[in-house]
């Protein structure tokens, strides 16, 4: 006899547990994803305030970034600016030699003004031999130099029967300084010389010359447009264009050509209270050719073929402007101030003096010399 299964029925309340517990799952997994939503939504206030955070950070950085970028841009600009203006000042400030060497013949020295500053210098009376009123010659040296550096000049212009003035510079040897030096300077102490001497009663007014070294005949001719009372002048290695004087003092100091020879001289002439422009425009040449118009000057420019700090081509350009021209001589010497160590030099400058510098004693004397010699010859030609 089969055994029947028994009839599985349902608890009610056991069903009614489940349901319950089914239910809680079912709440359960829907907190559970209300708590993932609510941490997503958390995290992502979190990454957005963390961006914003790093958004302002990075910003901050890029700000401090770029003011230490522009304050060191600024240091440079501002130590390149003060190394320009210090090698600017250096460019113009000429190197003060001391006095080395005086006179071999009797000299007096000299105190005269400038611009407002004192001026030192050498007097030196002519021969005793040579009849007053006596002529005069004015040895005027260069950038950097002194009266006792061209002293090389004396002894044969004295020999020949001038008295000698010769004087430093304003900034130069034993002379006042300056705050700014320019070939203005040595115009401007050129004519406070040629005052000086035309008022000393032993020397002729009308019978003075001038030599002048490199800037110191710059100078010469710079006062020449200003009509100095001057009998001749005689320039040697004189420089003719601003930017050649520019690149030798920079070679000189040893200074970068580029970009300091379009940058200082802008400082230089701030410094002045000129203008570089105007400078640049009044041709030292072309205003010597419309004085020169008007008087009869007589000019003698020597340059030596070997001077390695001004070039021969000064020379070259100066004559290639000259109208009417100029009379000059090249000389055959290596450097920049010894062209009269050629005999040339004076084979050609003391008849040049001769010729244009002498005083009115010199003249009657010569002149009294021709009528004589004129007799002569008309008695030799009679008997």
């Amino acid at each position: 006899m089969s055994r029947k299964r028994p009839i599985q029925r349902f608890d009610v309340q056991e069903s009614e547990g489940k349901s319950r517990t089914m239910g809680k799952y079912k709440k359960s997994l829907h907190g559970y994803s209300l708590y993932k939503k609510w941490r997503s939504f958390n995290v992502q206030l979190i990454m957005l305030s963390y961006d914003e955070h790093m958004s302002v950070a990075r910003e901050e950085r890029g700000l401090v970034k770029a003011r230490t970028m522009i304050g060191g841009m600024l240091a440079v600009a501002a130590v390149t600016a003060g190394g320009l203006w210090q090698a600017a000042v250096k460019s113009q400030t000429p190197q003060k030699i001391p006095i080395t060497l005086t006179p071999p013949m009797p000299f007096e020295d000299i105190t005269f003004e400038s611009g407002g500053g004192q001026v030192q210098g050498w007097f030196i009376p002519a021969s005793p031999d040579v009849p007053k009123p006596w002529p005069l010659v004015i040895i005027a040296h260069g950038w950097g130099s002194n009266r006792s550096r061209v002293l090389r000049y004396a002894r044969p212009i004295w020999e020949a029967g001038y008295a000698l003035f010769m004087y430093d510079v304003r900034s130069h040897g034993a002379s006042d300084e300056v705050r700014a030096a320019s070939a203005y300077l040595f115009r401007d102490d050129l004519l406070a010389a040629l005052a000086y001497v035309s008022g000393r009663s032993e020397v002729d007014p009308k019978a003075i010359g001038v030599l002048g070294h490199s800037l110191g005949g710059l100078g010469t001719i710079l006062a020449l447009t200003e009509g100095i009372p001057v009998s001749a002048v005689v320039t040697d290695s004189m420089p003719s264009q601003f930017q050649v004087i520019v690149s030798s003092e920079l070679r000189r100091r040893r200074l970068p050509l580029f970009p300091l020879a379009q940058l200082i001289p802008r400082i230089w002439f701030w410094r002045l209270g000129e203008s570089l422009k105007t400078y640049q425009q009044n041709d030292a040449v072309m205003m010597l050719n419309e004085r020169r118009r008007g008087m009869q000057l007589p000019l003698l420019m020597v340059h030596s073929k070997g001077d390695n700090f001004i070039p021969p081509s000064e020379l070259e350009y100066f004559m290639s402007k000259a109208d009417p021209p100029v009379e000059h001589l090249w000389v055959n010497s290596e450097g920049h101030s010894c062209s009269e160590e050629d005999p040339a030099f004076w084979e050609t400058v003391i008849p040049f003096l001769k010729t244009h510098v002498c005083s009115t004693s010199d003249s009657t004397a010569h002149e009294g010399a021709t009528s004589e010699q004129s007799e002569t010859d008309l008695h030799h030609r009679t008997g």
